[in-house]
């Protein structure tokens, strides 16, 4: 699993079949320190309950399509849950 931080939300003019009513989410991918890396993806968000400035967890690839009901529908990343918390050392991704 892979960690990020929701930065905003993704609005699409047309939307496949199987993912009608899945919302769109764009998410800054977080180091294990808490710091952002690389540029922002767009996941599916399988919880339907994340927002911008929540920190979540979601997969990458085949994973990511399995998440999701009907599974394996074309989606890169997926988000799976949302971080109450984090006590890691050197942890600097702020308040969840």
């Amino acid at each position: 699993m892979l960690i990020g931080k929701v930065i905003g939300t993704v609005v699409s003019t047309q939307v496949y079949e199987g993912l009608a009513g899945v919302p769109m989410l764009l998410v800054q991918p977080l180091t294990k320190e808490g710091v952002a890396k690389g540029e922002p993806i767009v996941c599916a968000d399988g919880t339907r309950m994340a927002g911008p400035g929540e920190t979540v967890y979601y997969e990458g690839g085949r994973e990511a399509a399995m998440t999701l009901n009907p599974w394996f529908v074309p989606v890169d990343h997926a988000i799976v849950g949302i971080v109450d918390g984090v006590d890691a050392p050197n942890w600097k991704g702020g308040p969840t």
